[in-house]
């Protein structure tokens, strides 16, 4: 079973004897799957002086981890794309995939618990404002024209009908578990469905993007983005008429009471029950 682990290493609320503010490293095992358990899975940190933040404290940081990890990861996501270049290379150099992803759902929520619970009761602690980490803007993307679906739908599905989602038949996907996010049993999960009859290749296709969320854009022309990555998008649909734009305006409004939980699914058409592609999504602020 392919295990990924999610990693933040930045500075924190603390300061060390000159001053100089304390960073650490988190690492904890993304949950894959809709029955995976959050508090059973891999967690490690350590906190790095100032004088040695550098790519190779974090690559021994990385091994002390992976000799204590059930299972060495495959890949690592992070978030913070002022570190890219440190923890690509460190990563890099123990032979570990490390991409930009906002799919860091369990990191992130470890990381509010940390700010809330730890951080405040160590020596060193100076309370200050934690800001949501921003990300610039880009240009949408059209789809490869060979990937476009030649349909697509909104759609809604209980929360609790994704407790049998490991049953389903899907080629590509990737959820997590919703005890992760608070929703309840009977919440609307909003989703999108594309209908294609080349449905495995634009899931595969998909499957090598760090799917982020989908979002109704409103400012130029109407249309519904994927987002991906850190700040990749592309435009999955355009939505050219009033009862779109209704839809699209529902759908985010259906989102937001499911605490920003949607799925994208990908079928080769309308009668089929397979999925060629199904990820769970959440939208999040991230720390």
């Amino acid at each position: 079973m392919t295990v990924i682990w999610e990693l933040d290493f930045y500075s924190r609320p603390i300061l060390d004897e000159q001053n100089k503010k304390v960073w650490e490293v988190l690492v904890c095992e993304s949950p894959l799957r809709m029955d995976s358990q959050p508090e059973q899975l891999f967690r490690y940190h350590q906190f790095c002086p100032s004088t040695q933040v550098n790519s190779v404290w974090l690559k021994t940081a990385l091994q002390d981890a992976i000799a204590q990890a059930p299972k060495p990861p495959s890949k690592i996501r992070f978030f913070r794309q002022a570190m890219n270049n440190m923890i690509t290379k460190a990563c890099e150099e123990l032979g570990l995939l490390a991409q930009l992803s906002r799919r860091t759902f369990s990191l992130n929520q470890w990381l509010q618990q940390r700010f809330q619970d730890v951080y405040p009761t160590l020596a060193g602690y100076q309370a200050s404002n934690n800001p949501s980490v921003s990300f610039a803007t880009t240009p949408p993307q059209p789809l490869p024209d060979a990937l476009i679906g030649q349909q697509w739908a909104f759609v809604t599905l209980e929360a609790s009908a994704f407790a049998d989602m490991n049953e389903w038949k899907i080629d590509f996907g990737e959820s997590f578990p919703l005890s992760l996010t608070g929703v309840a049993p009977g919440t609307p999960i909003p989703g999108m469905v594309i209908f294609s009859s080349r449905a495995l290749p634009l899931a595969a296709w998909m499957s090598g993007l760090e799917l982020a969320c989908l979002k109704f854009d409103a400012e130029t022309t109407p249309r519904l983005l994927l987002e991906t990555g850190i700040n990749d998008r592309w435009t999955l649909a355009s939505l050219p008429t009033p009862v779109l734009q209704t839809e699209a305006k529902n759908f985010e409004a259906t989102k937001r009471q499911a605490q920003q939980v949607h799925f994208l699914a990908i079928q080769a058409d309308p009668n089929t029950e397979a999925f060629a592609g199904f990820w769970l999504l959440q939208e999040v602020n991230l720390a």
